[in-house]
């Protein structure tokens, strides 16, 4: 199957502001097109069920003239007919079941792929996408967003096809029944055909009026349920602070604002999204009224121009006609929740990977470890500068420790390092190349990375800790776990290295969490490695234990070391003190201790036991 994620030469036609809909559909037509074939016989079944249905009132009018109370009923004739009916209504009924049925299937297909590419493409976003967004709101993309369209599209288009079908075969029958009449009796049946002029611009003109103005409507609800989901999702998982400083009622009061927000964009825009669908019933049911007062002064004063049978078919076929317009102008809302919510999946589609950002195509092998910085400048807003003007030589097998307050820089350093963003100017040297020059995935592979913030996933403790690594052993995982002095631990588990975590591995403890985490990088063979803040979340006792495993891991390997605990990285071959994004003080812990400067101070404020 071809791929079919936005081309990356389209022009960005969703503007903020404003939906393409030309645009939108075409997208939606990108992926319907593997499915043309099944698509058109789900066409044609529609068809096929219209058509027939359509019959029905021409054979009705024909029956009722066999009704003839003055030279007796022709009830074989009746009989027959009825029969036809009810044969033409049952295989309508059949094909009609036949056609939801596809288009549920292509619908399941087509939901399936966009959901498949939407997160595919997630994958490949850089990290500055998910910086600037809501978890809960790009959860809503996948999950809310995409089961919008597949439900308009499985439900809604098939009914809009019926309709379209019925309304052009019930207007072509109409005029086959009126000309006759009017030819016949101009005067008093040319009205029948006046009243259809007057109500199909009108419908058409009052449903174009109203979508135009409940389209951006709709885009605000989608746009205000992503932010509902993702103030939800944020206090969720941070339900344990919220317990912990009392703010339940302050989060109360702001859920209650944002859902009055998400209530009143909803309501609003189903509010004016079904306007059309009473107003075009009202012009309908005056239509039919007008319909049956002139059929009755046309059998009243021109007998010989129609029959109550005729008249009995005109009127069901004005009927067949103006209900499935009613029946379009009641999906109308549904329509523009698809295509709100349509726009914002193609956003997320629409967006540039991250490999195609100024990626370089040369493969970073070999990697030694020498690393040079030449006078960076950065911000992650361009106005906002954090590194102002930041060097580094770093040789190979070097540990050299970041440290300082916080928002002095240190883990912007890190995010350069490993092109989570690229700097406004200066270069990044691995090895003598330029980093902007070679690939990400080669340039990220260089690096092991234990962060503060532990990730582990629903599975088992074997399945978390060899996690990116297919073709390690049971041997493999269990000698860097007793590296990272966390074997005795997994084996007093019930299942041992079998045992499932939890989805966020709720179940062990914070300091668990990170030894795993430690012991997963262990298990990477790397040159280079990064520790932002590797020990935080591990009690005193544990981070002595674990150092000696953390010293086996650095060997040989050049490392970057962020810690707040400073008595952790005493063995530094270099130390930088950052402050305000410049590098104040650098050197080994002794001599930055006999500075008496910046570094003195922060280390004797902290309490160390030693």
């Amino acid at each position: 199957m071809p791929d079919l994620r936005m081309n990356l030469s389209d022009t960005r036609k969703l503007g903020k502001k404003k939906v393409d809909t030309k645009y939108v559909f075409g997208k939606l037509m990108r992926y319907m097109k593997p499915y043309l074939w099944f698509i058109i016989l789900v066409f044609l079944l529609n068809v096929a069920s219209s058509v027939l249905n359509l019959i029905g009132p021409e054979l009705c009018g024909i029956a009722i003239d066999c009704i003839d109370p003055v030279n007796g009923t022709d009830f074989d004739s009746i009989t027959y007919y009825c029969i036809i009916l009810a044969v033409l209504y049952v295989v309508s009924g059949i094909t009609l079941y036949l056609s939801s049925v596809g288009m549920a299937y292509i619908t399941k297909k087509m939901t399936r792929r966009m959901r498949a590419d939407t997160f595919t493409r997630l994958l490949s976003l850089p990290v500055s996408y998910f910086d600037t967004r809501q978890t809960g709101d790009i959860i809503s993309v996948l999950s809310y967003d995409i089961d919008s369209i597949g439900t308009s599209l499985a439900n809604d288009v098939i009914m809009v096809l019926r309709s379209v079908v019925e309304i052009a075969g019930s207007l072509a029958m109409m005029l086959y029944i009126a000309i006759p009449m009017i030819i016949a009796s101009p005067a008093v049946a040319s009205p029948l055909l006046i009243i259809f002029v007057v109500t199909i611009p009108l419908t058409v003109f009052t449903t174009q009026f109203i979508v135009r103005r409940v389209q951006p409507m709709f885009r605000k609800r989608s746009s205000k349920l992503g932010e509902l989901n993702g103030f939800v999702e944020e206090m969720v998982s941070g339900q344990k602070t919220t317990k912990a400083y009392n703010c339940e009622e302050k989060l109360i009061d702001d859920f209650e604002k944002k859902n009055v927000d998400a209530v009143d964009a909803y309501a609003r825009a189903e509010y004016y999204g079904t306007m059309t669908g009473p107003f075009n019933t009202f012009i309908s049911n005056i239509s039919l009224t007008l319909v049956s007062v002139i059929g009755g002064l046309i059998l009243f004063l021109s007998p010989a121009a129609a029959t109550i049978g005729q008249i009995s078919s005109f009127m069901l076929y004005s009927r067949k006609f103006s209900g499935p317009v009613n029946e379009v102008s009641n999906v109308m809302g549904e329509f523009q929740s698809a295509f709100a919510a349509a726009e914002r999946v193609f956003r997320v589609l629409d967006e540039v990977p991250e490999k195609e950002i100024a990626d370089g195509t040369e493969e970073l092998t070999d990697v030694q470890g020498d690393v040079d910085i030449s006078h960076v400048r950065f911000g992650y807003v361009p106005e906002k500068v954090i590194l102002k003007d930041f060097s580094l030589d770093v040789k190979k097998g070097q540990t050299i420790a970041i440290v300082g307050h916080t928002g002095a820089g240190k883990t912007t350093v890190i995010n350069l390092l490993m092109r989570f963003y690229d700097p406004q100017s200066g270069t990044i040297s691995i090895d003598g190349k330029d980093i902007s020059t070679v690939t990400r995935d080669s340039l990220r592979r260089a690096f092991t990375m234990v962060l503060q913030d532990t990730w582990l996933f629903a599975g088992t403790v074997y399945e978390n800790i060899a996690y990116g690594n297919e073709n390690v052993t049971r041997e493999d995982v269990e000698r860097v776990c007793k590296a990272a002095k966390i074997h005795t631990f997994i084996t007093r588990l019930p299942q041992g290295y079998d045992t499932v975590l939890t989805d966020g591995a709720v179940n062990i403890s914070k300091g668990q969490k990170q030894l795993l985490t430690i012991a997963r990088a262990m298990l990477l063979d790397s040159p280079m490695l990064i520790l932002d803040e590797a020990t935080s979340n591990v009690d005193t006792r544990t981070e002595q234990t674990i150092q000696q495993a953390m010293h086996l891991l650095m060997e040989g390997r050049t490392c970057f070391v962020i810690a707040h605990r400073l008595s952790t990285i005493r063995g530094a071959d270099k130390i930088l003190v950052m402050q305000d994004g410049d590098v104040v003080e650098q050197g080994t812990h002794e001599s930055l201790m006999a500075m008496g400067g910046v570094y003195k101070d922060l280390y004797t404020s902290q309490f160390e036991s030693y």
